[in-house]
């Protein structure tokens, strides 16, 4: 039985890992290629597209790992499982840093589909949940997802610094192998980095005993299929699959805010980064803000107020009137998006409480929300590449916009219909069942 102190301590710890795994493991597949987009481009000879399919292959190994790492998650310690993920995701950096040929980098991230996925993602969400207990879901998320950005605002400015470090002349002025060479440094120190907090969750990430309760030494294919059946007949897990794909996609632009910096505000490729990197570090303030607010008053308000800020940024940025004169205007216009966005990243999962969804079956939960919430990882890439390519500059990067306008309509009218489903209904379900 642990005193108060050292229970304090030992939670305050656990989230802290946590947070360092939660992001860590997602830097080399996504952070490093949204906050250097134009340097990552260049060094790798792709045009949009062509990245877009890379993670679009992601996304369809993703997209079954979500189905199967579920149950994986309700079986084994999630330490087990982080751990390995992290060293996995790490190898994959080495192979990054070669700079391999079109068809292997496509391997890769369908590699990282699996290692960050299978092994990582419900295992993530049920400790963070556990942690959270029955009244402090929205904060247990909020800490969650604000220390995640936090982390990758740190890896994203330590990444600007190294890139910057290693180019010895004017940016303008750096030739193709220079760059080449500054990049393959990040991406090599960001892999050793991933590799230790790997080391740090395998040796002091502690199970909570509440966890042990709900996981079992193994599933049985009809266990299995049970947790299955019991999930499937809850109506509000269908209405997450909605509400997370159309959040989703407004994350999933984030890609290219450094992108629309370099090519419709005209700046360089550092300066662009750290259009990047800065907002990352809005995430903290967002996700405990609205973590807070969700305990304090319903998880789905928060949600129906998150889609409504997203979709006003959208229009913004679909509108065309931000250029490079109005830099104060896009840089506001970037907050307002970012808040929207950022937002969700706290309430996807707070929600599960809200929507009563039993403890003991939330890696299946969370499995099964994500195998359609997630399905952006497939199409986003491409149709955004897609639509940047076919109508260069600012034209493309309005397309994308209204693309997220629409997503925001249909992702709002879910909002509402999951506030009114929970509202009416008398929670039968408990955080212990």
């Amino acid at each position: 039985m642990k005193t108060g102190s050292s229970f304090t301590s030992y939670k305050t710890f656990t989230i802290i890992l946590l947070i360092l795994a939660g992001e860590a493991v997602f830097i080399l597949p996504f952070v490093l290629a949204r906050v250097f987009r134009p340097t990552f481009l260049d060094v790798f000879q792709l045009n949009n597209l062509e990245l877009g399919t890379c993670f679009s292959m992601y996304g369809i190994v993703a997209f079954i790992s979500y189905l199967f790492g579920g149950s994986l998650a309700d079986t084994f310690k999630p330490k087990i499982l982080i751990a390995v993920a992290l060293f996995l995701t790490a190898a994959g950096g080495v192979v990054l840093a070669t700079y391999p040929a079109y068809p292997v980098l496509q391997l890769l991230y369908g590699y990282w589909g699996f290692t960050t996925i299978f092994l990582f993602w419900a295992a993530m969400i049920k400790a963070t949940r556990v942690w959270g207990g029955s009244n402090r879901q929205g904060l247990a998320f909020g800490f969650l997802d604000g220390g995640r950005g936090l982390v990758a605002a740190g890896f994203g400015s330590l990444g600007v610094f190294i890139f910057s470090l290693f180019i010895t002349s004017e940016i303008a002025e750096a030739v193709y192998s220079e760059r080449k060479e500054a990049f393959r440094n990040v991406i090599l120190i960001t892999s050793a980095m991933v590799g230790f907090i790997g080391v740090l969750v395998l040796f002091f990430l502690r199970s909570d005993p509440s966890e042990e309760n709900h996981t079992r030494s193994r599933h049985s294919f009809r266990e299995t299929l049970l947790n299955y059946a019991i999930v499937i007949k809850i109506p509000t897990v269908w209405l997450l699959m909605v509400i997370i794909l159309c959040a989703y996609v407004g994350y999933k632009i984030t890609d290219v805010f450094s992108l629309y910096a370099r090519e419709v505000m005209l700046y360089n490729e550092i300066e662009s980064a750290q259009v990047g990197t800065y907002l990352l570090y809005i995430r903290p303030v967002i996700g405990v803000g609205i973590g807070l607010l969700a305990d304090k008053t319903r998880t789905s308000l928060m949600m129906i107020l998150g889609f409504m800020v997203m979709l006003l940024g959208a229009l913004l940025f679909a509108s065309g009137v931000l250029g490079p004169s109005l830099s104060f205007y896009f840089l506001l216009s970037l907050l307002i998006t970012a808040t929207g966005v950022y937002a969700f990243r706290t309430l996807y999962f707070a929600a599960l409480q809200e929507g009563y969804i039993p403890l003991a079956v939330t890696g299946t939960a969370v499995g099964l929300i994500s195998l359609i919430g997630y399905t952006p990882d497939i199409f986003m890439g491409p149709a955004m590449g897609y639509l940047l390519d076919a109508s260069p500059g600012e034209p493309g990067h309005q397309h994308v916009f209204w693309l997220l306008a629409g997503f925001s309509v249909v992702g709002l009218l879910a909002a509402v219909r999951f506030y009114w489903l929970t509202k009416s209904s008398s929670p039968t379900r408990t955080l212990q069942d």
